[in-house]
């Protein structure tokens, strides 16, 4: 009989698992993006809110670090099916960077107060709201344009598709979270 591993550091096969599942949701999702000027709209934030309620912040980081991971080799998993290391220098790359925040300061929510929701979408917005200015940060300094330019092509329109994002997963992962729980999978 197989002895199972009790040390809590340790990430059990059903923990890749589910990383695995949601780094290729992110693969899949991700390039998947309409183009509406320099950064597109794309799935990516949809999936790293979800995936912060099912796998909350350290699993949730790491597979979006795998994901960028994945990208950095040239594997076509950026927004358009791009890869490489350009797409992460380039002007959405602080975007990309800024995702990281989402996943360490959502997850951090969820982990800390499970059933707090307006905890959860203050930090999914403030997360955002930091994500927003990391992005926008590097544009105007790669792009040499003023903050203004860059707000109106790269957060504005944004603005109300995220929060509807926000909304979305908040519903879908607490849901799945609960049934989750029942089964015994969580």
């Amino acid at each position: 009989m197989e002895k199972k591993a009790t040390t809590t550091g340790m990430i059990q096969v059903r923990d890749m698992t589910k990383i695995a599942i949601f780094t290729a949701l992110l693969c899949i999702l991700a390039p998947m993006s309409i183009p509406i000027g320099p950064v597109p709209i794309s799935l990516t934030n949809l999936v790293i809110y979800l995936s912060l309620y099912i796998l909350g912040m350290k699993k949730g980081t790491i597979s979006f670090l795998i994901y960028l991971l994945l990208g950095l080799v040239g594997l076509p998993v950026f927004s358009g099916y791009a890869g490489g290391p350009a797409k992460l220098v380039g002007p959405t790359g602080g975007y990309l960077i800024g995702f990281i925040f989402i996943a360490l300061i959502g997850g951090y929510m969820i982990d800390r107060w499970p059933e707090k929701y307006a905890l959860h979408f203050i930090a999914y917005v403030a997360s955002t709201a930091l994500c927003y200015a990391l992005g926008t940060a590097w544009f105007v300094y790669l792009m040499d344009c003023t903050v203004a330019y860059a707000l109106g092509i790269c957060v504005f329109p944004f603005i109300i598709g995220d929060l509807c994002k926000i909304a979305v997963a908040m519903f879908l992962g607490a849901q799945v979270r609960r049934q989750l729980r029942k089964a015994n999978l969580a």
